[in-house]
């Protein structure tokens, strides 16, 4: 396979920066439906750690750290960052995407999500690559101001993750 040059990755890095800017000001427009929501809650970044394993073509196995904003009563978006290695040596990824909470107010102790957004895959021999990710989760109860959550998805192939984030005793 040939590799991409550093001119190229810079583009497609310049391009996923372009896409996560906008996923991440969906709140501008929900602010203007949800006004009591928007102004009650100021911004807050939440930040998130996990571990991710990719199951594709080039499989990889990646620890990485994120935020995640509130964007609406029902929805958080964000921004990932992971790290790690798979058969071609060492592999990255950055990954923006917004998440839909069935159960944003915690009124259950598991409430499960769904989402999207978009990924960017490095690796080593492989070079960039931009997928399309969509993806389903579950949350868990809130011990020591941090969530534990557990996903499945797809981006540049299958994904299983364990997520840990920070969380009120009262959203999601």
């Amino acid at each position: 396979m040939r590799a991409r040059s550093p001119l190229k990755a810079a583009m497609l890095g310049s391009g996923l920066l372009a896409v996560l800017q906008m996923v991440a000001t969906p709140g501008d427009a929900l602010a203007q439906t949800q006004q009591p929501v928007a102004s009650a809650t100021p911004a807050r970044f939440d930040p998130e750690f996990r571990l991710d394993a990719i199951v594709a073509r080039v499989s990889a196995l990646q620890a990485g750290v994120g935020v995640t904003m509130v964007t609406g009563t029902y929805v958080r978006s964000g921004i990932v960052g992971g790290l790690g290695f798979s058969r071609d040596g060492l592999s990255g990824r950055i990954d923006g995407l917004t998440r839909f909470h069935f159960d944003p107010f915690r009124q259950s102790r598991w409430a499960p999500y769904g989402g999207g957004g978009i990924s960017g895959r490095f690796d080593r021999v492989a070079g960039a690559r931009a997928y399309l990710l969509l993806l389903a989760g579950i949350d868990g109860p809130v011990k020591g101001g941090m969530t534990p959550s557990f996903e499945m998805g797809l981006g540049g192939g299958a994904r299983i993750g364990v997520i840990f984030r920070r969380a009120a005793g009262e959203r999601r």
